[in-house]
Formats: C-alpha cells, structure tokens, sequence
C-alpha cells in the first residue's frame, strides 16, 4: 500500500470523522452522487476533499472550524459549495491521494484539499492555479510561501500551520532526574535511563510519524543556517544529495531500534496513536510522537492523569518542530473556478482564519492571527514563534519529502539497513531528476 501522505496521519486522527490513518478503500466510484447543476443561475463550487459536512448532532470541532468558513464564503458570496467526498466504500484499493490526483488531472472539480506529495506533483504539471494575487495570500506567513510554492507560483493555501512534536510525561522524566532532550545524544541518554530503571520501550512508535526524528535532523541546518535557498537549489540540482542529509536520522532510529528503545515491529504494524497511545497514557511509555491538535482533544492526548510537554525533536540546534503542509487548491482549468479563487479568498481571510483558529486552537497561516494554546503546546510553540522549525514538506523540494521519507524508514524497520535506505534515496532523486 503507498503512503497516504498528510491527510490520513493527521485528519484520521484530529477529525474524529476519519477512523481509518490510511484511508483504505473497499468499493468503486459512484459518479451519480454528483450533484445537478441544472439551475443555471446558481453558483456552484465543487469541494473534494476526504470528509463530508458535518453532522450538525455529532461533536466534530475541526471539521466544524472548516465548515464554518465555507458558510461565510456561501453567505457572503451567494454560492453553494458541494462537497465531493472521498470514502472507503466508493474507491476499490486507491488511496485519497490516488483520487485526488485522479480528479485533478480530469478537472472533476474546483477547489481540492491536497496532500504535500500532491501538491507537488499537480504543480509541477500546471494543474494548479498561482493563489498569488488573491488578498487573503498578503496575509501569510513566510513558511506557508516557502512550502507550497511549485516554480515560482503559490499552488496552494492551508487553513492550519500543523506542527509534529515530542509528547513527553513530564513527570516520569523528573522522577529519573532528567532534563528534556535537546540534542540526538541528550536523547540516547534518556532512553538509557529509562530502559535500566525498567521501562521496557521507552518510544511508543508506529508506523506513520517516526520519519519525523530524521526529518528534524537532516534539516535542522538547512532551515535554520540562513542558507535555505542555495542548499534547496542544490539538491535540486542533483549536486548535493537528499542521502547525505538523511543519514544521521537514519542512524540515530537504527541505534534506537538496536538498543529497544523503540519495538521496530511493533511499530512496523501499529496504526498512529492506537499503537503507542494505550502506554502513554497508562504510563508504561514516557515518550510518543504526534501532532499539534492531538493536544487538543480528549480523543487522543488532550487529557492526561500527568503532566505533559510538547517539545520537539531532538536536533543539533535543539528541540525541532517538525512542519508538514497540506493546502486547498484550485484547479488550472476548474469549470468554476472564479468562483472557487473568492471562496478561497474568504476561507482565508483573517476573518475567517480567526474563528478557525480560535476553534480548533490551531497555529494560523496568517501572521495576524494568534491564539493561545494550551500549557503542554507552550514549549513547541516558543520554538515556531522563534522561526525555529523544519518543514516536512516542501513543494520547492523536486524530491518530496514527508510521504518518501515515511516509506524508506518504513523499509529501516522491516531490516533493511543504514545503507540500503541511503542507496533508495539515492534512486529516488536520481528519478526525479530524470524526468
């Protein structure tokens, strides 16, 4: 099976909606469930994204916060937006990702909420509009520009800064007279302790988000040197290589599984948060990694009996948040997509980002928008207001980065080696330069 991308990891898990992390499939598609469009003197823009509208019974805070703002956008624009939704039982073996990129390539639709890899890759065959020139995009912070934008042009546009963290109990950490980690060996030597004071498994890990530890290390100097554009130009190029950045993260998750401070095959088979999450909470595990909005809500980590941080990974520049990208976009050739640029437009207003943000407590794409977060967010979020983060993903990067990376580390815990992984690396940027 590929990997997802963004979507099935985070919005499986902050959308309660979503049950399944890999939006697995068992079905065909079922064109008749598009909407008329017989009126003609109504506007209509077509949404395709992996939910539905909300059930206005069912308790659903972030798709609510999203729902909110396509009804400013119908209430201020006169339109209707249809949702065209991806489900398991309309799609025989295909991933949202493969649908999506599907549908795009066809002009199925207007607007699209896509995955990095896809982002990327639609970009690059002009299939996207430049959301430039929109007023909403004056507003964005520099790390929303950098991340979606494909040959000079910003492809796409998200409605929430998503941040990949340490979840760590505080208190199991003062107990053993340990200081969170900063560093890759502060970490080992964490572990260490942990493991000789009887904590079988001190890093609950599944099979999704471990690619986030060498993400943090590969490019903790590229995003925080001061020498971004020239490094990224570099391995575009094909003259620096993606297998040279990779292979201290690679290194540093092999000494971790060899030392069983993370169940490689435990992992290898464990879906996010239902694996690692019963420890944690139990208290068996001190350590997991996940995202921002997990936080948030009682359904993940958002009510713990102890004490707990957010911090990032470990780096050699400190604690690192990790920053993947996912964006709504509009179709090159959408049949609407006039209409579909101006509902884009209000979505992304400070207006409607706020009432988002405010609703899922979530960092904005907008840098007028704050909002506070919770205790435990404190220490991540002091790192990204610094600027202090990497992305991980990039659609300035040829060679995408967050769904590549998942599935070569996938390969590190089926017993493929340090090398191994590097040489696939090496293939895929090789490839991709190729074409």
């Amino acid at each position: 099976m590929k990997v997802n991308g963004f979507f099935p990891r985070w919005i499986a898990l902050c959308l309660t909606i979503l049950s399944a992390v890999t939006l697995a499939s068992c079905g065909a598609d079922h064109p008749s469930n598009l909407l008329p469009q017989d009126d003609e003197d109504q506007r209509i823009v077509n949404l395709f994204s992996p939910m539905e509208k909300t059930d206005p019974d069912a308790e659903n805070t972030a798709r609510s916060a999203a729902d909110l703002t396509v009804a400013m956008a119908e209430d201020k624009l006169g339109v209707t937006v249809a949702y065209r939704t991806y489900t398991a039982e309309d799609y025989q073996d295909k991933s949202y990702d493969d649908v999506a990129l599907e549908r795009a390539r066809s002009d199925m639709d207007d607007l699209y909420l896509l995955n990095p890899d896809i982002i990327l890759k639609l970009g690059m065959e002009g299939k996207l509009l430049d959301l430039s020139d929109i007023d909403s995009a004056k507003n964005l912070r520099d790390i929303i520009r950098i991340a979606n934008t494909v040959d000079g042009k910003l492809v796409a546009i998200p409605q929430e800064v998503v941040a990949y963290g340490l979840f760590v109990n505080k208190g199991m950490f003062d107990q053993y007279g340990l200081a969170l980690p900063e560093t890759p060996e502060d970490f080992l030597e964490c572990c260490r302790v942990f493991k000789e004071n009887g904590i079988e498994t001190p890093v609950g890990a599944n099979r999704w988000w471990l690619e986030t530890f060498v993400l943090a290390q590969a490019y903790a100097d590229l995003y925080n040197g001061g020498n971004t554009e020239a490094e990224i130009a570099a391995l575009n190029s094909g003259e620096a290589r993606y297998s040279d950045y990779m292979r201290p993260g690679f290194e540093f998750l092999k000494e971790l599984m060899d030392r069983g401070y993370i169940d490689a095959e435990k992992a290898s088979v464990s879906e996010a948060i239902e694996g690692e999450g019963p420890d944690f909470l139990a208290q068996k595990t001190p350590i997991v990694m996940a995202y921002w909005g997990a936080a948030n809500t009682e359904t993940a980590y958002g009510k713990t009996d102890f004490e707990m941080q957010v911090i990032g990974f470990p780096s050699s520049r400190g604690q690192m948040p990790v920053m993947p990208m996912t964006g709504l976009a509009v179709g090159a050739e959408a049949a609407h997509k006039e209409d579909a640029l101006q509902v884009l437009n209000v979505m992304l207003s400070d207006e409607a980002l706020q009432i988002y943000s405010e609703t899922n407590r979530v960092i904005s794409p907008s840098k007028n928008v704050k909002v506070d977060c919770v205790p435990a967010l404190k220490p991540l979020n002091d790192r990204i207001e610094e600027g202090i983060y990497v992305l991980g993903s990039n659609a300035g990067m040829r060679v995408e980065q967050w769904g590549n990376t998942c599935l070569i580390v996938r390969e590190l815990l089926a017993g493929a080696s340090v090398e191994e992984c590097m040489a696939a690396f090496d293939r895929l940027q090789d490839e991709t330069l190729a074409k």
